[in-house]
């Protein structure tokens, strides 16, 4: 398809236009979400739009942060052989079609992807209409969007290290992942938010997460050690996700419920967190210097959640116990660690030096900063 570019060259104003786009988990919308903030904070006259994938919850998460959001028909390929894949040409066309009309009539300064389906058909155009197009990726083993969008793109920021093996070298800039500035800029105290969830002062407590739909391995480790964390005196904060309320017995040391509204409390009261080890779920960990015993999903693609924790274990930042050996080890690790403070401490000042906590505002910068 050839395209006419049709973006002027000139310097960059003080009241910007920007597309962002991708989605599809809370991974890729809420650092999207966070950027389009920082640009605000920076240029409050800015127009910000996004792109999204129709049926995804960006579609809902996006409005609700109070930009707007365009819908795209599209969808990934599916790996197992499925009559879905044969309307995907028809997906891509169409994508391409209506993302070239939104470039045309928006006329974005720059367009941002962050991953996720509705990234590829957009900044692909965008490169071909001669937009600067800037990637974002979230995590150490990259999505196969961005991998397709190498090429277009600008810069791409990421959040660890040796990500060349990806990129080209000379377009990566390590920034980290943008999180939640509510989270950073908590100023309640850690007994106001022992009171809050109902927890009590004198006992250690675990935070417990596997993401907003919950993590099936995970809360069964938890619910067959109840007695041994019990029996040592630890009370749990136990978040089981809204796919499995009500599935999980009652117990007397602790607070369990389906989502934790206040993530910024929670984090205050963990002694230690047990986390899958999603991107956004590392990055914060890695902000706030939490002492974490990860327990990455083999369930996403290119299991790319052990990569993440592997590349903490690794500077010893955090410990990590496998999904298939969470009932048997996860207990007796829980434990194990609230029994050794110095080990306790030399995580949490381990992983607070991979921390980057201002990653929307480097974004922000290296973008303008690129374009001059």
């Amino acid at each position: 398809m050839q395209v006419e570019p049709y973006i002027k060259k000139e310097k960059m104003p003080n009241k910007l236009r920007v597309l962002i786009s991708g989605g599809g988990t809370g991974g890729h919308i809420f650092p999207a979400i966070a950027i389009a903030n920082e640009i605000k904070a920076q240029y409050p006259d800015s127009e910000i739009e996004f792109v999204g994938a129709k049926g995804k919850m960006e579609m809902e998460k996006v409005p609700a942060a109070g930009y707007k959001i365009h819908g795209l028909w599209i969808s990934g390929l599916q790996r197992s052989l499925t009559p879905k894949n044969l309307s995907l040409p028809f997906k891509v066309i169409s994508s391409l079609w209506n993302a070239r009309k939104i470039i045309k009539r928006f006329e974005p300064h720059f367009a941002i992807g962050v991953g996720g389906y509705a990234s590829g058909p957009l900044n692909y155009m965008a490169s071909r209409m001669g937009v600067p197009v800037y990637l974002q990726e979230q995590n150490s083993f990259p999505g196969i969007t961005n991998k397709l969008l190498k090429n277009a793109a600008k810069k791409i920021c990421v959040a660890y290290d040796d990500m060349d093996r990806f990129f080209p070298k000379e377009k990566i800039v390590l920034t980290g992942n943008p999180i939640r500035q509510d989270i950073l800029a908590s100023k309640s105290t850690r007994d106001e938010a022992l009171e809050y969830f109902s927890l009590k002062k004198d006992k250690k407590t675990v935070l417990v997460v596997g993401g907003s739909l919950g993590a099936r391995t995970v809360n069964e480790a938890i619910e067959a050690n109840l007695s041994l964390l019990g029996d040592e005196d630890i009370q749990l904060l136990w978040q089981t996700g809204k796919n499995y309320q009500g599935e999980f017995g009652q117990f007397a040391w602790g607070t369990r419920t389906e989502f934790i509204q206040r993530m910024d409390l929670a984090y205050k009261v963990a002694d230690v967190v047990i986390s899958r080890a999603g991107a956004m779920s590392v990055s914060e960990l890695s902000a706030l210097g939490k002492a974490t015993i990860f327990v990455p999903s083999p369930f996403v693609a290119e299991d790319h959640q052990t990569k993440n924790a592997n590349s903490l274990v690794e500077k010893n930042a955090a410990l990590l116990c496998k999904d298939v050996e969470a009932k048997d080890k996860l207990g007796k690790q829980v434990v194990a660690l609230l029994k050794d403070n110095a080990q306790i401490e030399a995580l949490q000042s381990e992983i607070i030096k991979l921390g980057l906590p201002r990653a929307a505002e480097s974004i922000v910068k290296e973008i303008v900063t690129d374009l001059g």
